[in-house]
């Protein structure tokens, strides 16, 4: 996957001066290591430091939620992404964990005031995470990283007009 281009930089949002991590679940690795390659490629064509961006694995998504909190606690990131995938299976299983991760990162996001970014694949099929995986601009991994960035941004531009006031 190569984004080089300048449409491509002009279509992400400035992450020269953002320290960002990633949260990469271990579970469906096939997948989940393409979605974090997705991430630090956008994240490197917006411009972020190679030494500004700490990737992190966690065992499976369910404890994707608990590292990104963790990090976030450090006082050290501007924005974390949060990947992984989770297939659909014969049991409720998949439901309870995609709620889970979902209500999960968004309470350690509003807990820590730090964005997080949710590239969590919830599929049917492996090869429907796959397809959200791939090494082009489609990549949820990528989509993940332009928002958590962007959302950086978003939260630094509104604490400048908080200082003004």
């Amino acid at each position: 996957m190569r984004h080089t281009s300048d449409e491509s930089a002009a279509a992400l949002p400035d992450a020269s001066d953002l320290r960002v991590a990633l949260v990469v679940a271990r579970f469906n690795a096939d997948v989940t290591s393409r979605l974090r390659d997705g991430a630090l490629e956008a994240l490197a064509v917006a411009g972020a430091a190679p030494d500004a961006v700490e990737t992190v694995e966690a065992p499976g998504a369910f404890e994707v939620p608990f590292a990104a909190r963790a990090l976030a606690a450090t006082g050290r990131f501007d924005a974390i992404v949060c990947l992984g995938c989770l297939i659909r299976g014969d049991t409720p299983h998949f439901d309870f964990i995609a709620s889970a991760v979902t209500h999960g990162i968004e309470a350690a996001a509003r807990e820590t005031g730090v964005p997080m970014a949710f590239g969590v694949l919830t599929t049917n099929t492996l090869e429907q995470a796959l397809e959200r995986a791939a090494m082009d601009r489609t990549n949820k991994g990528w989509e993940a990283a332009a928002a958590a960035v962007e959302m950086a941004r978003l939260v630094r531009r509104l604490a400048q007009k908080g200082d003004r006031s």
